[in-house]
C-alpha cells in the first residue's frame, strides 16, 4: 500500500520502535529508572487504529483511536520479554495486548492482534490490569479485573469488580476459567496468583474492598487458598501487608507483580495509596513474606520504593505509579515494569541482591514522627562515630 499519510506515520513509528533506551544516572533510589517509556499509545500498530481503504477513509483519519497503554503484566517467554498491556481505547473500553522484545528495556512490538479473551461472562463490561504468573503446575496464568455494572445500585456509574482468570502456554491461545470467588469480599481487585503450591493448593494475594474505589473496611493485602483452579473459591483471606494510619498505605494498598523468590523470602512489589490535598497519590513499596508461609510478612521497609517524578506525574490520572509485572533475568537483574499516571509504561531496574538488601535492611515505618526522628538520629550518631574513627 502506498499512501503518503501512512508512509509518514509508519516511518515515525519505526523510529520509535527502534530507538535505544538508556539508564538514567543512578540516583539515591534502589531502582534505576530508564529514560524512555517502553510502551505508549504511539507503539500501537497502525492497523489497529486506521482504516486503510482509500474509499471509506479518503483522509486517512483514525477510526478506532487509542487513549493510553499502561499496567502491564510481565513474563519472559522463549527468550523474549513479554508485556501484556492494558490498552484503553478512546471509547474507554480496555483490552489486553501482548508486546514482545528480545531486550528488557526497549524495542517492544505488539503482536498482530490484541488478545481475544473467551467471552464467557455476559455481564462483563471491561477487563484490565493482568498479572502473569508462571505457575509450578506448568501453566501461565493471568489474573485481571473483570468489571460489571452493579445492578443493585441505580447510580449509573456504580460498578462491581471481580477477579477474572485465564491460562495460556504461549500468550496467544487463552483458556478462560471461572472468575475467582471471594465470598467474604464484596469487591475484588489487584489479585495475584502465587507461583508455587501452598499446602497443595493454589494461593492468591487479594485486596478485599467494600466498594469499587474505596477500600472501606478492607484492611490491606489478603492471602488465601483455593483447591480448584478452574473454579477457584478463596473462602478465607488473612491479611498480610496491612493498611496503616498516616503511612503510604493509609487509603488502600494492593499486590503488584507476582512475588519473587530470594534466598531470604518472597519479595513483593506492591502499591500504596494515600490521600493528599491534590487527590490520591499512588507509590510502589516492597515487603517480604516467608518462604515456608508466603502469607506471613517477615520484612516491610518504611516508606516507598518508587514514587512518581517529573513527567510521570502527568497523565489521565496524575501522580500515580503502578506496577503489576516484573522479570528477574538469568543474571539476577530485576526489571520492574510500571505505569505512570494511567498513561504509559516505564521500566526500572536493580539487582536481586540490592532489592533483597533493601527489603530486609531498611528500617520499618516508625509510626510516629517523634520515633521517626529518633530512628534517623540513631543512624546519624552511628555515622558520626564511624567518621570520627576513620579520621
Amino acid at each position: 500500500m502506498s499512501r503518503p499519510e501512512f508512509d509518514v506515520l509508519a516511518a515515525q513509528q519505526q523510529a520509535l520502535l527502534t530507538a535505544p533506551n538508556r539508564a538514567l544516572t543512578p540516583s539515591r533510589e534502589v531502582l534505576t529508572r530508564w529514560a524512555n517509556p517502553v510502551l505508549t499509545r504511539d507503539h500501537i500498530p497502525l492497523t489497529w487504529i486506521y482504516d486503510f481503504d482509500p474509499v471509506s477513509n479518503p483522509a486517512f483519519l483514525p477510526r478506532l483511536g487509542v487513549n493510553s497503554v499502561f499496567n502491564s503484566g510481565a513474563i519472559k517467554l522463549g527468550g523474549d520479554y513479554c508485556l501484556v498491556a492494558r490498552v484503553e481505547g478512546v471509547d474507554r473500553k480496555s483490552f489486553f495486548a501482548v508486546a514482545r522484545s528480545p531486550r528488557p528495556t526497549e524495542g517492544f512490538v505488539f503482536d498482530e492482534y490484541p488478545v481475544r479473551l473467551p467471552d464467557t461472562v455476559p455481564d462483563e463490561v471491561d477487563v484490565y490490569d493482568m498479572r502473569l504468573t508462571a505457575h509450578q503446575d506448568g501453566w501461565i496464568y493471568g489474573v485481571f479485573c473483570s468489571e460489571a455494572k452493579d445492578r443493585d445500585d441505580p447510580d449509573i456509574s456504580a460498578a462491581v469488580a471481580t477477579a477474572g482468570l485465564v491460562r495460556t502456554r504461549d500468550l496467544v491461545n487463552w483458556e478462560r476459567l471461572d472468575n475467582i470467588l471471594t465470598p467474604n469480599s464484596p469487591q475484588q481487585r489487584n489479585v495475584v496468583l502465587h507461583p508455587e503450591f501452598v499446602q497443595g493448593k493454589y494461593a492468591f494475594y487479594t485486596r478485599p474492598m467494600d466498594g469499587f474505589i474505596g477500600a472501606g473496611s478492607g484492611g490491606g493485602i489478603g492471602f488465601g487458598l483455593a483447591s480448584d483452579i478452574s473454579h477457584a473459591v478463596v473462602e478465607a483471606e488473612r491479611l498480610t501487608s496491612k493498611r496503616r494510619f498516616h503511612t503510604i498505605t493509609e487509603a488502600k494498598n494492593g499486590a503488584g507483580a507476582p512475588p519473587i523468590r530470594s534466598n531470604r523470602g518472597w519479595l513483593h512489589v506492591a502499591h500504596g495509596v494515600r490521600m493528599t490535598a491534590d487527590g490520591l497519590r499512588y507509590v510502589l513499596y516492597a515487603f517480604a513474606t516467608a518462604l515456608d508461609d508466603p502469607g506471613r510478612v517477615i520484612a516491610e521497609p518504611g516508606g516507598y520504593l518508587l514514587a512518581p517524578m517529573g513527567r510521570e506525574r502527568v497523565g489521565d490520572v496524575g501522580n500515580v505509579v503502578f506496577s503489576n509485572g516484573a522479570i528477574v533475568d538469568d543474571d539476577a537483574v530485576c526489571y520492574v515494569y510500571y505505569a505512570s499516571s494511567d498513561t504509559r509504561m516505564h521500566v526500572a531496574s536493580t539487582s536481586l541482591t540490592n532489592l533483597e538488601d533493601y527489603v530486609f535492611a531498611t528500617p520499618p515505618d516508625a509510626v510516629r514522627s517523634a520515633d521517626s526522628v529518633a530512628q534517623r538520629a540513631a543512624m546519624i550518631r552511628r555515622n558520626l562515630e564511624i567518621l570520627s574513627s576513620d579520621s
